[in-house]
């Protein structure tokens, strides 16, 4: 059976690339248009890894890693932040919130591909 990716971020050409790319490696992708679209997801089925944006309306990205470790069936569950934002002080409250790697855009899809290969395989 096919893993199953949250990809949440309020651009939505660029949740078109992430799951285009993501379906051509054989996963399956859900899609959410911010953070609380996500949370209310990520509750409504337990996916195998959240890629998330930090800078989007009604929840960021670092409010909804910090909402979702807060829920026992994702303490373990792989997140990556696929954002703009790359200072060394954004990926340490990343870090601090449960993010355990960070993707800045504008990305490569094989890349993103290869990273998310390595983490859920």
């Amino acid at each position: 059976m096919a893993k199953t990716i949250l990809a949440v971020d309020d651009s939505g050409s660029l949740r078109q690339m992430v799951a285009f790319s993501l379906k051509a490696a054989g996963y399956q992708v859900i899609e959410a248009v911010d953070g609380q679209d996500g949370l209310e997801k990520a509750k409504n089925q337990v996916v195998d890894l959240v890629l998330t944006d930090q800078n989007m309306p009604r929840m960021d990205g670092l409010t909804l890693i910090k909402s979702l470790r807060a829920l026992s069936t994702y303490q373990r569950v792989p997140i990556l932040m696929l954002t703009t934002e790359s200072s060394d002080d954004m990926k340490a409250k990343g870090r601090a919130a449960g993010a355990n790697g960070w993707l800045v855009k504008p990305f490569d899809p094989q890349k993103l591909t290869e990273v998310v290969k390595k983490v859920i395989g």
